[in-house]
């Protein structure tokens, strides 16, 4: 097995623990969100990506986002460090950076 897949699964796996330990999720579930998240990540990197995510107040919101280099504007630092349960990407709809908390994906096409 190559290192990329292995650090891949790594990924994966860590992600879904994460879900069961902070967000109450079954192993089963967590899984389902964590791969989801790692397709989107990856789709995302390569094109805009229509997708569905549930806000804090409980309604579903479609966003559209890419994280295709050519298509991002200029970044300058926040002097922020990243946060791991937030996936970051940039919205082609209001033109900004946007997140949502990754546990909250609902679907993507």
């Amino acid at each position: 097995m190559s290192n990329e897949r292995k650090n891949q699964l790594t990924a994966i796996m860590t992600l879904a623990w994460q879900f069961v330990k902070r967000n109450g999720f079954t192993l089963s579930e967590a899984l389902k969100t964590a791969w989801a998240n790692v397709k989107l990540h990856a789709a995302m990197k390569t094109r805009i990506v229509r997708f569905y995510f549930r806000k804090v107040d409980g309604t579903i919101r479609e966003a559209y986002g890419t994280l295709k280099a050519d298509k991002l504007p200029e970044t300058k630092g926040t002097g922020r460090k990243a946060n791991d349960t937030l996936q970051t990407y940039f919205d082609t709809e209001r033109q900004e950076y946007r997140s949502f908390k990754k546990a909250n994906l609902y679907s993507f096409a």
